[in-house]
């Protein structure tokens, strides 16, 4: 049942206690009602973790937003952004009320991860991403964590946002990261399979369970430090409303310059070209072709050469 505005927010959660001392894991999903890779692969791994072969504790919630689940949508039924929610509010509207819960989840984990994709409206290139933290210790953990995951790109960026869920997790120097895996409406099942063998590898990284990492899969390195660098709602904005058509495809490199798509009105008189301002990787891509103006349509990753 989705929780109402005045219904106190509780995590529909499964909290899994090893027969050994160990860490605290928090693995979330759902962050976005739109996002469904994350929730099959956060309740294959209720069924693939042995208590009685696990160190410490872990909790996994496949949904934490069962506001914006039930309304079908990326944002709950208050029309707020979960992600641009934290820390939340306890007596706030169910958007801010369901952060609050999340944070305090959060701040009582020892490690955490928070799995997402594209949603209904982008794809997004499998990456393993963290905040730039200030501690050396929780950087570099943070770093392992990311590559353990063991997705083709890794993704350290600016800590500048306060009000995600890793905000939260950075504040507490608590070692945290995310993953993307496409989107576009889909549930793509190598991107559940990823992200269930992406959890237990860390897992095994944190002493939690004898897991090793298969081959590396890592193609890309990057960390970016300039502000706003992890933000992907807003890069290379829709100059117009309309009609959509991309002209590269995800994972594609590109120069600056070149055409990343075209805006249309209805009748099609009006086109607006779009075109990448940086030198790159195509990161993110914009997949549901109708679009209001600012939109972000493509997000480029600068790769050193």
């Amino acid at each position: 049942m989705v929780p109402q505005m005045h219904q106190p927010v509780k995590l529909q959660q499964k909290v899994l206690e090893g027969r050994r001392p160990g860490p605290h894991l928090l693995i979330t999903g759902g962050v976005h009602g739109d996002e469904f890779e994350p929730m099959v692969a956060i309740r294959q791994l209720m069924r693939a973790v042995d208590p009685k072969l696990l160190s410490g504790k872990l909790t996994l919630v496949p949904v934490a937003n069962e506001s914006a689940y039930g309304n079908l949508h990326r944002c709950g039924a208050d029309g707020l952004d979960l992600a641009r929610t934290f820390p939340g509010c306890p007596e706030g509207s169910v958007t801010e009320q369901t952060a609050a819960v999340v944070s305090r989840l959060i701040r009582s984990a020892d490690y955490y991860i928070d799995l997402h994709t594209g949603g209904t409206t982008l794809s997004v290139s499998p990456l393993a991403g963290y905040v730039l933290h200030s501690v050396p210790e929780v950087l570099e953990k943070q770093r392992e964590m990311a590559r353990a995951f063991n997705l083709p790109v890794v993704w350290g960026t600016s800590p500048d946002r306060n009000t995600s869920s890793l905000s939260v997790a950075r504040d507490a120097n608590i070692p945290a990261i995310y993953a993307e895996y496409l989107g576009s409406a889909v549930c793509h099942p190598e991107g559940i399979e990823a992200y269930v063998e992406g959890c237990l590898n860390v897992m095994g990284l944190v002493g939690m369970i004898d897991h090793q990492v298969h081959s590396s899969r890592v193609e890309h390195t990057v960390e970016d430090a300039r502000p706003q660098s992890g933000y992907m709602q807003t890069k290379n904005p829709a100059p117009i409303d309309g009609y959509f058509q991309a002209q590269v495809v995800l994972g594609q490199r590109v120069t600056a310059g070149d055409l990343l798509g075209v805006v249309s009105d209805e009748l099609g008189d009006v086109c607006e070209e779009v075109r990448f301002t940086q030198t790159g990787l195509v990161l993110v891509l914009r997949t549901f072709p109708r679009v209001s103006q600012g939109d972000g349509l493509g997000v480029v990753l600068e790769l050193e050469t």
